[in-house]
């Protein structure tokens, strides 16, 4: 029999806009700088998923990002590249993707820096031929092209590899260009050292510099400005060589016309997007203008181009998302003879409005089909008796054929938007105006909440919930709504609300299954509370209880069932062990690789989701990768490691509450394992239907990102475990009704079920 779903209003859901977007130097993964000083990191894939949100860095929310670039600069960093923002407090920093933190590389330089540029690679190897370059913002990343049947010059084949690999011994030092409030571009270089090494400054002009991009052989920059200039630049004398007067387009109020995009092609066009609402394009070698459109309603905050450098893309403040396409037409010479020339000219295609508020930023991704470019090869699972079992890596198996598969293929590029609405949206780059733009974000910065029932206060039932800057106690009461399919609405009641010291960001919370200690996490330090009430009053104590001082801030943190003792998933990427009667630390992890591995210092990447087994005994915790560790918490030793399954991220995971030596995973590609903790190998289940799963759950909606186990108290409880999965994309009885079906089928158990949506 099926519990009703419940709803409850009382979450405050206010996810931060997108100002900045970028791709890495292989074009799997986005990263999207939101205004609260977050970053996030996105592979796009086709099918049903769509997207995976990775990982989440928390930065400095009193510095807003104004630019992202991502590159290849020496023999530093993964293979993806290094990812660089500047701030409009006038700083520069580095995102580690490995250990999860801003660095600063660039104290302010005492103005606001607007965009950033990245100098092209020119040095290619000899054995290749030149690969074509795609292009966002001034920002240019070598990557392949594809085939474009509608336009009459082929682009060159899309090639699925690593071009940033190929060049990446050959890459030692790059130039960056930054534009300045104050009129200057100040060139820097990018080392394999911890900060920027200045070059030096073009000279300052009138206005604000608020755009600037290179030409694809790093001679020249463009530059824009809020007095309406466009201005030539050679990069290694620093002397202007021409510039140009951007004319008014339908919108001209203001004192200012302000260039906030610039865009400089392979075949030497520039493209400028203004205040005025135009996009304009122009001869890049004399500055000459070509064409114009006003198509914009508002201004026009950011360009991007398709890898065949034929269709460019606009987008600003009235939502749209347009396209322009590079035509050719046959004119007449007029001298008298049959004879014509060519006549290339940029043409408007049409628009989409996805957005409902300010568009911020565009970039191109190209789809894949799983994310091993970030992983190590992975290891063959053992079975108990030393043979291999079945590889869970299944690269060679056909892709599905999902909703909107007809433009999302893997290695196809694709455009990506972002604005102030804090969406992220795809579309086919290749037929734009064709097909509806797909939503790789329906639910932008989900608020992390936790229930806990039958609490150790008259069974009361409570509801943490992680704000941004506070967390809240909530106590739920749910209505009797007599014999209906649905609960309706639970009433909540605030029991406390703990604000952050200094107002800063709350990475991580948890709180026990009596209800009587919760915590949390910032990016300076944890801290744990005690939660009480005097028996026959109303009013609620909270007392803040002192934790050891050698504990580091957390990326993640849970309680065992007993609420003996907290775990905390450090950044220094060791797992401490706290004695919650004593408040001393109790043990220390150190994640490895390897079971015998030598001791040493941390070497693995950061955890940053952990699942307890009710018992107590199992800690499961999972790097921002996707990487296992298996912990005995009775004995106090690693006891096994699961190297990334099919080369994806962990999105969902859990010990059912009938067998402690179960471990269930998700994945980002919606595959989906059960472990034999114990025996250190894939469950029966698993073997024999992980990669047979139905079609039904293959084309689940949305990525799952939870799953939740049914308590029973059948006498055969590996007989009766059942659970419930969900998405971001759905999370309704409906879904769940679907799933139990399947559930029904591999577990012959029904489905018990609480929901408390958003």
């Amino acid at each position: 029999m099926l519990l009703k779903p419940y709803r409850t209003s009382s979450i405050d859901w206010k996810p931060s806009p997108v100002v900045a977007l970028a791709t890495s130097a292989d074009d799997s993964q986005i990263a999207a700088a939101r205004e609260d000083g977050s970053l996030e990191i996105w592979l796009v894939s086709p099918g049903s998923v769509g997207g995976h949100h990775q990982l989440t860095i928390h930065g400095d929310s009193t510095c807003r990002v104004s630019s992202l670039v991502w590159c290849c600069v020496g023999s530093k960093g993964l293979s993806c590249g290094r990812l660089f923002s500047s701030s409009i407090d006038g700083s520069v920093s580095e995102w580690d993707l490995f250990d999860l933190k801003q660095k600063i590389l660039l104290e302010s330089i005492g103005v606001s820096i607007w965009q950033m540029a990245v100098a092209p690679i020119n040095k290619l190897p000899t054995l290749e031929e030149p690969k074509p370059q795609h292009f966002r913002n001034g920002y240019l990343n070598a990557k392949y092209e594809y085939n474009d049947s509608n336009d009459e010059e082929s682009c060159e084949s899309e090639d699925v590899s690593d071009s940033e690999q190929v060049h990446q011994e050959l890459v030692e030092d790059r130039r960056v260009a930054i534009a300045c409030d104050d009129g200057a571009v100040r060139i820097y270089t990018i080392s394999d050292s911890d900060k920027l090494i200045y070059h030096k400054s073009l000279p300052r002009v009138s206005g604000r510099t608020l755009s600037v991009t290179w030409s694809h052989d790093s001679n020249r920059l463009y530059s824009g400005t809020s007095d309406g200039l466009i201005r030539c630049w050679n990069a290694d004398l620093g002397h202007e060589i021409f510039r140009s007067t951007v004319l008014l387009g339908g919108l001209c109020s203001g004192p200012e016309l302000c260039i906030w995009s610039l865009l400089s092609l392979r075949c030497g066009t520039v493209v400028s997007a203004d205040s005025t609402g135009s996009v304009q394009f122009w001869n890049g070698d004399n500055g000459i203008l070509l064409q114009a459109h006003s198509n914009h309603k508002g201004d026009v905050n950011t360009l991007a181009a398709a890898p065949c450098q034929k269709r460019v893309f606009s987008a600003g403040s009235d939502g749209q998302v347009i396209l322009y396409k590079l035509s050719t037409e046959l004119l007449s010479s007029g001298n008298g003879k049959s004879s014509f020339e060519m006549m290339k000219k940029w043409v408007y295609v049409g628009y989409v409005r996805a957005h409902t508020h300010d568009v911020r930023a565009l970039t191109m991704a190209v789809p894949i089909s799983s994310e091993g470019s970030l992983s190590d090869e992975a290891k063959d699972l053992q079975g108990k008796k030393g043979k291999k079992v079945k590889r869970i890596r299944c690269r060679g198996k056909k892709p599905l054929d999902f909703s909107y598969s007809k433009w999302a293929h893997f290695g196809v590029p694709m455009l990506v938007s972002a604005g102030d609405d804090a969406k992220l949206f795809a579309y086919s780059a290749k037929e734009f105006t064709r097909f509806s733009p797909h939503d790789i974000c329906p639910a932008p910065q989900r608020v992390p909440v936790q229930l806990v029932v039958n609490t150790s206060f008259n069974q009361t039932s409570f509801l943490l919930v992680q704000a941004s800057y506070w967390l809240d106690v909530l106590c739920v009461h749910v209505p009797d709504v007599g014999s209906g399919p649905y609960g309706g609405l639970v009433t909540t009641n605030i029991v406390a609300r703990i604000k952050s010291k200094a107002c800063r960001k709350i990475i991580c919370s948890a709180m026990s299954n009596s209800g009587e200690l919760f915590g949390y996490s910032d990016h300076i330090k944890s801290s744990l509370f005690a939660l009480s009430r005097q028996a026959g009053q109303s009013k609620w104590t909270i007392s803040k209880r002192k934790l050891p001082q050698e504990l580091p801030y957390a990326h993640s943190m849970v309680f065992t069932s007993d609420g003996l003792r907290l775990l905390i998933a450090g950044h220094d990427r060791r797992i401490y062990i706290v004695d919650l009667e004593s408040l001393i630390l109790q043990h220390i992890f150190i994640p490895r690789h390897e079971e015998h591995e030598k001791e040493g210092p941390p070497s693995e990447p950061p955890i940053t989701k952990m699942f307890m087994s009710s018992d107590g005994q199992w800690l499961a915790a999972i790097n921002c990768f996707g990487d296992i560790y298996i912990f005995n918490l009775e004995i106090e030793r690693q006891h096994w490691f699961i190297s990334r399954l099919d080369g994806a991220s962990v999105t969902a995971g859990g010990f059912p509450p009938q067998d402690n030596n179960v471990l269930v995973i998700t994945t980002s590609s919606n595959q989906f394992y059960v472990f034999d903790v114990e025996a250190r190998q894939l469950g029966e289940w698993s073997m024999q239907q992980t990669f047979t799963l139905p079609r039904r759950y293959q084309e689940f909606p949305g990525e799952v990102i939870g799953l939740s186990f049914s308590p029973s108290s059948s006498s055969h409880p590996s007989k009766s475990s059942s659970l419930v999965v969900y998405s971001a994309r759905y999370c309704s009885y409906t879904v769940c009704f679907t799933m139990l079906q399947w559930v029904n089928r591999y577990f012959c158990h029904a489905i018990s079920i609480l929901i408390l949506s958003l």
